[in-house]
């Protein structure tokens, strides 16, 4: 799908799409608890929808009704065989290989050729060394059989917060045990929110020293999934270039890392407004500043863009694990900036972008949601029009988002 968005400011209020990132551990604990769970959930996306698939596929008759999906008991027992399609979605490869582990399942699993070259390593080998057999098809995909061992897991905490939130999604289901993080403990916070999803499904966790020690059995009862920080990012920094949006139904106290947005535009000079549950941004005179992104790498993308509106010479450090996305975000990013008339350098692990404005032109996607509602954003206050080619890939996270834009009064040509 190609996507033209033309220059002009953005006007209105919406409700932040429900969190991604809880929705697919919030799905998981409910089909791992005894009866049939209420999730309210009111959008979906195509990774939700991979990871919902994988717990059929498990047995979890999972029906959406209205705003709620009903989230039944997964049914498989030790040694089935089960074909779990991630798609394109890394979140519910690393956690559905865990999963599959803790339950004992021979699981094979598909998705795109760009999802079995993200990395999986340590998780592989620690799975291995626990009582998995792991090995990989012609295809490079990934064939796994065993059930994991209750006890102590030791794990690297720099390489995929992913790995680290899945083996604690997993001890529940193999009799408890332990985890510790070695190292640099990078995106902590979506660690947090997984601890934050099992303990709501009265599992006991404690974390002391970086280890966290799980016992206990799943038993989520109704819950709700809250609003995404992540995806609401792109309104905020909208507002900070100058357009006027209000975003609600965001928790203040949330344990979403990309609630960093707000520290990271206030860094630029941009004011944040917040009032009950609903925030909006203001930017007056952006200025070039330095961010740390490990904990937010996510958001590197739409910061970028308004690195490139501000005065003055970011830095974004930190940036190394962009490579390991659903493109290689240093690149895409530098890309998309400098193809839209900025200046953006890759040095090392940072991305330092000189401001001044942009001009517009022809950004590709690369198949990344981030890019291609980033490049969406920029062409708010670019001097013409930004043609965005393989723009559908927005359908991973917020496939409503161009409608949404629309709503705000963007200008956009949708071609098929």
């Amino acid at each position: 799908m190609k996507v033209t968005v033309y220059p002009s400011l953005l006007l209105g209020e919406l409700e932040a799409i429900p969190s991604k990132s809880m929705a697919h551990r919030l799905l998981i604990c409910a089909a791992m608890s005894e009866g049939t769970t209420r999730v309210r959930c009111n959008t979906s996306s195509e990774d939700i929808d991979a990871t919902i698939a994988c717990l059929r596929a498990m047995g979890s008759n999972i029906v959406r009704i209205g705003n709620t999906y009903l989230v039944p008991k997964v049914t498989v027992y030790p040694g089935q065989t089960v074909e779990l399609d991630c798609n394109e979605s890394g979140t519910t490869l690393r956690f559905m290989m865990c999963i599959a582990a803790g339950l004992g399942l021979c699981a094979r699993f598909k998705g795109s050729d760009r999802l079995f070259e993200r990395p999986l390593s340590p998780l592989d080998e620690i799975l291995t060394s626990h009582g998995i057999v792991i090995s990989r098809d012609n295809g490079n995909r990934i064939i796994q059989s065993g059930r994991a061992f209750p006890g102590e897991y030791k794990i690297r905490g720099d390489v995929s917060s992913q790995f680290i939130s899945g083996l604690l999604l997993m001890l529940p289901l193999c009799g408890g045990g332990s985890v510790e993080v070695e190292g640099k403990f990078e995106s902590k916070p979506y660690v947090n929110l997984t601890a934050s999803a099992i303990q709501q499904s009265d599992v006991k966790l404690q974390c002391e020293d970086r280890v966290y020690k799980v016992f206990g059995r799943y038993d989520l009862r109704d819950c709700a999934v809250e609003g995404d920080w992540s995806n609401s990012a792109f309104w905020l920094c909208a507002g900070a270039l100058g357009s006027d949006v209000t975003v609600s139904d965001l928790d203040m106290d949330s344990l979403q890392g990309d609630k960093g947005v707000t520290d990271a535009l206030r860094k630029f000079g941009a004011q944040i407004n917040i009032s009950k549950n609903k925030i909006c941004c203001r930017g007056n005179k952006l200025t070039a500043t330095e961010i740390d992104v490990r904990d937010i790498p996510d958001l590197v993308p739409i910061l970028s863009v308004v690195a490139a509106c501000a005065k003055g010479t970011t830095r974004i450090t930190g940036a190394a694990r962009l490579r390991l996305k659903e493109s290689d975000r240093l690149v895409t990013v530098s890309d998309m900036i400098n193809n839209l008339g900025g200046k953006a350098l890759i040095e090392d692990d940072s991305l330092v972008i000189e401001g001044g404005g942009l001009k517009g032109g022809q950004v590709d996607a690369c198949r990344d949601h981030r890019i291609a509602m980033s490049a969406a954003i920029a062409a708010t206050v670019c001097e013409s029009e930004v043609v965005i080619r393989d723009a559908g890939a927005v359908s991973k996270s917020y496939p409503k988002f161009f409608e949404d834009m629309k709503l705000l009064g963007a200008r956009i040509e949708v071609e098929e």
